[in-house]
């Protein structure tokens, strides 16, 4: 078969349809995806956003041979015809997709004399993936790394770049065009190559940004502190990480360049404001934490520290990815400085002094000891 088709909204592409895409290509030398452009869905993403997400979703897989086609006001099927298109194919999960889907091929063949469909059953473990799926696990604490499960790359970084742009937002007030500017530009260094979305984040990253805000959202959900606190929490976990590069430049910490750097970007409403976000900034510094005194510190800190408690899988990705960051060392040293941090944070753990807040101890204390152990077992130590 020279040409098949493959249609669909595609808000977000899953990895379900990538599987579609893949059993497509398998049986055409070209595959052309119809993105509806559906006047009654109101999509995360323009039609222009998606068909960039599905041709670099495609392209980091080496699939050449899928372009990608807008169809506005018209039937897919009528449009797979135009472009000489006999046949398309859709994925079928269950038996009810299969009395929807049969009907649209009946509507499609004898109504509007379109393209026929053939019908794909998906591997067990796609099988309940779908754009509505991935679009319900928004929002809890973890739903980032929950997500990227069932996305391809593309498609999840531009679903949490969005998530942190509402986020980003949000935490500035509306101000003149000059303020607006300032914020635009400001979050595009942030979440850019110099900052979270560096090649070499491995941990320090968009992942770690979108999983701490949310984790500020349940704190506070479940807490009830003031508006102004929340955002200055907020605004310090967006700067705490900013600068992370191995070797302090001029004897000064990754985390007072951070601190400096929010200082200097003129978003604070207040010099009160500026203030306490470069307290909480500093507050995960190493070397002057604990000289930090600040009402909001244990939170700030529970915040930065809440990954030792997740569950063993997403552990797994932070242990990795921060064995990732400092892979310029060798095992040995790696393994010996990675476990003496361990048992401190540990030891802190079984003391009940590694979440000095109450909500954040009753939330991941114990499963961070848990955590810490078997790291440290793997470590050898």
């Amino acid at each position: 078969m020279k040409k098949i088709g493959f249609s669909g909204t595609l808000d977000p592409i899953t990895n379900g349809h990538m599987w579609v895409i893949g059993e497509a290509r398998s049986i055409a030398q070209e595959v052309v995806v119809f993105l509806s452009e559906n006047s009654t869905k109101q999509p995360r993403f323009s039609a222009e956003e998606r068909r960039a997400i599905v041709l670099e979703s495609c392209a980091e897989r080496q699939w050449h041979n899928v372009q990608v086609v807008i169809v506005k006001s018209d039937y897919t099927a009528r449009v797979a015809r135009k472009h000489g298109i006999d046949y398309l194919i859709r994925g079928i999960r269950t038996t009810a997709d299969f009395d929807y889907e049969n009907l649209i091929q009946q509507t499609n063949v004898e109504v509007i004399g379109g393209a026929k469909t053939l019908f794909v059953m998906p591997p067990r473990d796609l099988g309940s993936v779908s754009s509505s799926f991935v679009k319900a696990l928004e929002g809890p604490v973890g739903w980032n790394w929950t997500m990227k499960k069932f996305v391809p790359g593309p498609a999840y970084r531009s679903w949490i770049l969005d998530w942190l742009h509402k986020e980003w937002l949000s935490l500035w007030p509306a101000g003149d065009d000059a303020a607006a500017a300032n914020a635009q530009a400001w979050f595009a260094r942030m979440t850019g190559a110099d900052a979270y979305g560096g090649a070499e984040r491995h941990y320090h990253n968009l992942d770690h940004l979108v999983h701490g805000l949310a984790e500020i959202r349940a704190w506070s959900a479940n807490t009830r502190p003031d508006k102004r606190d929340i955002d200055i929490v907020r605004a310090a976990f967006w700067f705490h990480d900013a600068v992370y590069a191995h070797g302090a430049a001029d004897g000064v910490s990754n985390e007072e360049a951070s601190a400096r750097l929010w200082l200097g970007s003129g978003l604070a409403a207040d010099a009160a404001m500026a203030d306490e976000v470069a307290q909480l900034i500093r507050a995960t510094d190493h070397f002057q934490g604990g000289a930090v005194s600040h009402p909001l510190k244990d939170i700030m800190l529970g915040v930065d520290l809440a990954i030792l408690g997740q569950d063993e899988e997403v552990y797994g990705h932070y242990a990795r990815g921060i064995r990732a960051e400092y892979g310029h060392f060798p095992d040995e040293h790696y393994n010996s400085q990675r476990g003496q941090v361990l048992a401190h944070l540990r030891s802190k753990a079984e003391q009940r002094q590694l979440y000095v807040d109450r909500w954040f101890a009753d939330q991941y204390n114990e499963l961070a000891i848990v955590n810490m152990t078997r790291e440290l077992a793997l470590l050898g130590g």
